[in-house]
């Protein structure tokens, strides 16, 4: 990836079960540098004024692999992953919707009620860089369509400095909600309204792109992956523009819903080529020898052979769906899907920890909510450091359902 440039503040957090008033957009994005700030930590969790800082807030531990609070289960995760962790690679669309189907018809139990999302968690860290560059968006009931209703998230991974990453946190779910108001769309036998998500996902995707390089040359060698999910009762849908990746636990299988846009993928070679491009191994096959990633927003200066078009695959839910993950390739890059999957597994199992306690000086005992679905995604930005990773780790987990006794 590019070296960093510089980067913004994050945006205003929000809880599981409500969300945020944002202000009204405007038709392109100001890039105001009186607002950049140096961003070391992100950490998102339902139900908390004050996320769960205390095990990722010092600059120092991204730098040493010290034990972290979590110290004994990571242990145990370590080296299990150690031992077993296998090298994986991206499906195809036609191969994950194989995969998918296989794994709905082998697990599908009627104890479990399907929801949008149980609960959620989220951590953006910074890692062993020298900035953040990396943003997350979290809008839970952001679309409404008839009865039905949207929750999003994205994960943004920047390069070239951070303001494209906050820019497509700040816009893209407002850019997809203008752009669905203005389709009509058909309707189903049952009087559901239909939406075409390729179409959609493609418009919003190009919008973002055309205001981001709006900017000129304040962004032109500034760039970021967009990876997005919109996760309804009766379906989930991934777009994905870049190296981010996402992975539905169903069935107890890691099933990848996205494929990794690298500038050696064969189809994204010859597309690369046949625009006039190189792929050149400078520290990792890139893009003129300078971007890892074939596929982006932003990034002006290497148009066309970096284009911004997403990837999107359907699904329909089903009372299989665990949990979702959604990742910067600083996870990935040393974490495998299976792995990642089953460490969120054993977060999420070990319900217990939804109280944990703190001191807190002269009152003593401070205890405080705390989502398993928030631990599992400190616990994996924390595997992933202790793994070597050197790039921002941000990670979404989304709990897709409970069961009925709670």
């Amino acid at each position: 990836m590019i070296d960093n440039l510089r980067h913004t503040s994050p945006a205003p957090e929000t809880g599981c079960r409500r969300s945020t008033v944002l202000s009204d957009p405007s038709s392109s994005i100001e890039l105001d540098g009186d607002r950049i700030r140096h961003q070391r930590l992100e950490l998102r969790r339902p139900n908390s004024l004050d996320p769960l800082r205390s095990g990722l807030h010092d600059r120092e531990r991204c730098f040493k692999r010290r034990r972290p609070e979590n110290g004994k289960l990571l242990d145990n995760i370590i080296k299990e992953s150690d031992e077993g962790e296998e090298e994986e690679c991206g499906e195809r669309k036609l191969a994950v919707a194989k995969q998918l189907e296989e794994v709905g018809e082998r697990e599908n139990p009627k104890e479990l009620i399907i929801m949008r999302c149980w609960s959620y968690g989220s951590v953006s860290v910074i890692g062993r860089r020298r900035e953040m560059e990396d943003a997350v968006a979290v809008e839970l009931g952001f679309l409404e369509r008839g009865s039905k209703t949207y929750d999003f998230f994205g994960v943004y991974d920047g390069h070239g400095g951070s303001l494209v990453a906050h820019a497509c946190r700040d816009r893209l779910h407002r850019v997809l909600v203008e752009i669905l108001e203005k389709e009509d769309g058909d309707y189903d036998n049952s009087g559901s309204i239909l939406i075409n998500w390729n179409k959609v996902m493609l418009e919003s995707f190009e919008k973002i792109d055309e205001e981001v390089n709006r900017n000129g040359a304040a962004v032109a060698t500034m760039g970021s992956t967009a990876l997005v999910a919109v996760v309804g009762e009766e379906e989930l849908v991934v777009a994905n523009c870049g190296d981010s990746r996402a992975v539905l636990s169903r069935g107890g299988a890691a099933v990848p819903l996205s494929d990794d846009h690298k500038p050696d993928r064969w189809d994204e070679l010859e597309r690369i080529e046949l625009c006039g491009g190189r792929v050149i191994d400078w520290n990792g096959q890139r893009v003129l020898g300078v971007l890892a990633t074939s596929r982006s927003i932003g990034d002006h200066y290497l148009k066309p052979y970096v284009i911004s078009d997403p990837e999107v695959i359907v699904t329909k839910r089903t009372n299989g769906d665990e949990f979702l993950i959604l990742a910067s390739d600083g996870l990935w890059d040393v974490i495998s899907n299976e792995a990642a999957c089953n460490v969120v597994r054993r977060c999420l199992m070990n319900r217990s920890s939804e109280i944990s306690s703190s001191s807190s000086g002269e009152v003593g005992i401070l205890f405080e909510q705390v989502s398993p679905s928030a631990r599992a995604a400190k616990i994996l930005a924390e595997l992933a450091i202790s793994k070597g990773s050197k790039d921002n780790i941000s990670v979404i987990v989304a709990e897709l359902r409970r069961s009925s006794s709670r």
